[in-house]
């Protein structure tokens, strides 16, 4: 079972330089290009993998016992000189690299002599903490960067490791017998003066418009939302506060299906995930229909036509995820494993219960018609539509 199906990625260079080309300026932060990961084995797969998932965030908490100046922004392929394509996952914090490609110590490199890992649902690393240079490419370059190196990796594919850019104290446990948190990429760019604040912006395309995203350390980039970008405090509701957490309802039209709860904002999540209950009364008022060979819900075409939006109430503000939104890219069903003609929606059972604390995962699919910034500084959460919120690439 692969780790997750689809996934924003990053080239990046760990104890060497990046030559990348400039782009034009914008706002406060630094832009990165991101691409897409697709690596899908069946549709069943992603429901399994994105459970899997979901039960490893639930319960990470417990088991880990977790109660300057701005500079200008300049876009850069990243791809072109780097050496590693790493996952970027908001909902976890270790960077670690060798899944696929064997890490050679440079004279950057010092091993710290201490075991680390992690698991992800799906996948998990072990291997040997070292600290290194690690260059993202247009000056972020980040000097001693706690990154695991993997001896031993379990349901990877096509990928080098994790950048993960969650919550520090997602590290809390991760190092073998120590219980301190590990500065991520983040709060290493931030604390060494390369970025103004301690946040993350993250854009993204649909499939079918264009696989390929950007990510902003530092800030947002105004470019690539329209409207104006709404922030919320991440939630103070465990265990959706460990995470980056926000307190949301949901409904389909007009009609409720999740009264304010909490839940997370993940990229590494491939679906949108619902409390069980939500789930059923999102398949009830859209008429939707299990299908028994996939496992995701399905809809005729007359069905699709009728869809309604569906509308995901976040700090005052509703972001509305369209028909097409709401429905997977159909020139890929026969990759997923499914029908040609058939249409299947993104939405799927988190297996639990709303009230207890996690009752949503707003994934990959959301997130590529939204955009997003994960603010440490402010620990807060923006979001704004995007060009492609209502697109009808699907």
């Amino acid at each position: 079972m692969v780790l997750t199906q689809s996934l924003f990625c990053l080239m990046l260079t760990v104890g060497g330089t990046v030559s990348a080309l400039p782009q034009p300026l914008r706002d406060s932060g630094i832009n990165l290009s991101i691409a897409a990961k697709l690596n899908f084995s069946g549709l069943t797969s992603i429901i399994e993998a994105d459970r899997a998932r979901a039960h490893r965030l639930k319960n990470h908490v417990n088991l880990l016992g977790l109660a300057g100046g701005k500079r200008q922004t300049t876009n850069v392929d990243v791809t072109n000189g780097a050496v590693n394509t790493l996952l970027i996952d908001t909902g976890s914090s270790n960077t670690w690299v060798g899944a696929g490609k064997k890490y050679v110590p440079t004279s950057s490199s010092k091993d710290t002599g201490k075991a680390v890992s992690d698991t992800y649902g799906g996948g998990a690393f072990s291997g040997e903490e070292y600290t290194d240079k690690v260059d993202l490419g247009n000056g972020l370059v980040i000097n001693s960067q706690s990154i695991g190196v993997a001896n031993e990796t379990r349901g990877f594919s096509g990928q080098d490791g994790i950048l993960g850019i969650g919550p520090t104290d997602l590290t809390r446990g991760s190092i073998e017998g120590s219980d301190e948190t590990v500065p991520t990429v983040v709060d290493n760019l931030a604390s060494q003066g390369t970025i103004g604040s301690n946040a993350v912006g993250m854009f993204f395309a649909p499939y079918e418009e264009d696989a390929s995203g950007v990510l902003t350390f530092g800030g947002a980039d105004s470019s690539l939302y329209t409207g104006d970008l709404h922030y919320t405090s991440v939630t103070k509701t465990s265990p959706a506060n460990q995470y980056w957490g926000v307190d949301q309802s949901i409904s389909y039209g007009n009609t409720n299906i999740l009264s304010q709860n909490a839940g997370i904002i993940d990229s590494g999540t491939s679906m949108i995930l619902l409390a069980s209950d939500a789930y059923e009364a999102y398949q009830k008022a859209t008429g939707a229909v299990e299908d028994q060979r996939t496992g995701f819900l399905t809809l005729s075409k007359e069905q699709y036509g009728n869809l309604q939006p569906l509308n995901f109430n976040i700090g005052g503000n509703t972001f509305a995820l369209s028909a097409n939104g709401q429905i997977w890219p159909r020139s890929l069903n026969t990759a997923f494993g499914g029908d040609e003609d058939s249409v299947y929606l993104v939405i799927g059972d988190l297996g639990s219960q709303s009230g207890d604390g996690f009752d949503f995962i707003n994934g990959y699919t959301f997130m590529e018609r939204f955009y997003a910034v994960f603010d440490t500084t402010n620990s807060r959460i923006g979001l704004a539509n995007t060009q492609y919120t209502n697109s009808e690439s699907n």
